[in-house]
């Protein structure tokens, strides 16, 4: 687990234990969104001035804590160099306030926004919500953020390094704006990618939110492959991703692996949020004193481990073992990582976990995945991928 730098001084986690554990081990109390407003706030602030004395000491004392650095977690996927395989899922940073400081962590990636071309408040709060005691949330967010040309201004304010050159990789992950018609969600798109592409070491199409009005039609594979095209004839067109989502039948899975294979797409990111309540129908929110199965959004964290898993495992078999895929949805520890590399995931992504295991996560993950590849002689990270290697304790 993660150490602190100076012996007997508290460390990241202590503070995240201490502090936010008695929060995060609640549904009701302080409101998920403005927990995550808050934090993002402070982290923002740390990302700006990250080169001021003060602020620098408490980052590298964070980084000395939290990153894990080993050539045998290194992998190069569509032009990007990782340091680690375990990246921050999008969501989180939506404006990229902290997109300067996220390696610090001890991600090796980290993915930006949904961001949208037209800045949009999101849905009515509340709408986002802890469920506790299955380590899981319910988010009806849609889509708010600032907009493209805002994020952009965010960025460059920020002087990250050139793309390349950073301590860790930055994808953006694009949505269609609530107002635009799903006929011109094209355009919609490619505008946003337009502005940010310069900034992005990939992209990724989100078509697979459940709170955005139509957006999952998007997921067919017709609708999909013009979006594509659309995307591709942009100048300087980053690495294309596609983010779907877990709700999908097995047969409209087998087509996204195929149409990216036809396409060249860089890679598939599985999964997003479900609209399944995934045995929780009768589950209430203390907020809404509804049900899960009255409540609209999606429903994220531990619930949704298997069926991602069996998302991955269906993709990397359509698709055969070159797609790169990214794999995302209930990665609550260093087995739950380990079993969705060796399903055929090169990277995967953390959120929910995050939020609750507090920032041990990732150190503890990439310290697991370490021990699996001593365990069963591998020489790194890429020959445990789709390999479908058990765990060994």
């Amino acid at each position: 687990m993660a150490q602190s730098s100076q012996a007997g001084s508290p460390t990241t986690s202590d503070f995240y234990r201490r502090w936010l554990g008695p929060v995060l081990s609640r549904d009701e109390g302080l409101d998920a969104e403005q927990l995550s407003r808050s934090a993002l706030t402070a982290l923002g602030q740390a990302s700006l001035r990250r080169g001021w004395p003060g602020i620098s000491t408490v980052l590298n004392g964070v980084a000395t804590e939290l990153q894990r650095r080993d050539l045998r977690l290194e992998q190069v996927l569509f032009g990007c160099r990782f340091s680690n395989p375990v990246g921050l899922a999008a969501g989180f940073d939506k404006n990229g306030v902290a997109a300067g400081i996220w390696d610090c962590f001890g991600f090796g990636f980290a993915e930006l926004g949904t961001v949208t071309w037209h800045g949009q408040p999101g849905n009515p709060r509340p709408r986002l919500f802890r469920l506790a005691a299955e380590q899981a949330a319910l988010n009806r967010m849609g889509f708010n953020n600032d907009g493209a040309k805002a994020l952009l201004k965010t960025l460059e304010r920020q002087r990250l390094a050139p793309s390349g050159k950073r301590p860790a990789v930055l994808g953006i992950n694009f949505g269609k704006s609530k107002v635009t018609p799903l006929d011109q969600a094209a355009d919609d798109y490619a505008a946003s990618l337009e502005v940010l592409a310069p900034l992005a070491d990939y992209a990724v199409i989100n078509v697979s939110s459940p709170n955005t009005p139509g957006l999952r039609d998007l997921q067919d594979t017709a609708h999909l492959r013009w979006l594509v095209e659309r995307l591709r004839r942009l100048p300087a067109c980053p690495p294309l991703l596609v983010k779907i989502a877990p709700d999908l039948e097995d047969e409209a899975i087998d087509g996204i692996a195929r149409l990216a294979f036809e396409e060249g797409l860089a890679g598939v990111i599985a999964v997003n949020t479900s609209l399944d309540r995934l045995g929780l129908e009768q589950r209430r929110l203390p907020q809404t004193g509804r049900p899960l199965a009255e409540e609209p959004g999606g429903l994220s964290g531990c619930p949704l481990k298997p069926r991602a898993l069996e998302v991955i495992r269906r993709l990397r078999a359509g698709a055969g073992p070159a797609l790169p895929l990214i794999g995302v949805g209930g990665i609550d520890s260093a087995e739950a990582a380990w079993e969705r590399m060796v399903a055929g995931a090169s990277l995967i992504q953390l959120y929910t976990g995050w939020i609750f295991q507090g920032p041990d996560l990732v150190p503890a993950i990439l310290e697991g995945l370490l021990l699996q590849l001593d365990r069963h002689g591998l020489r790194s990270i890429t020959e445990a991928v789709g390999s479908g290697l058990p765990w060994q304790d």
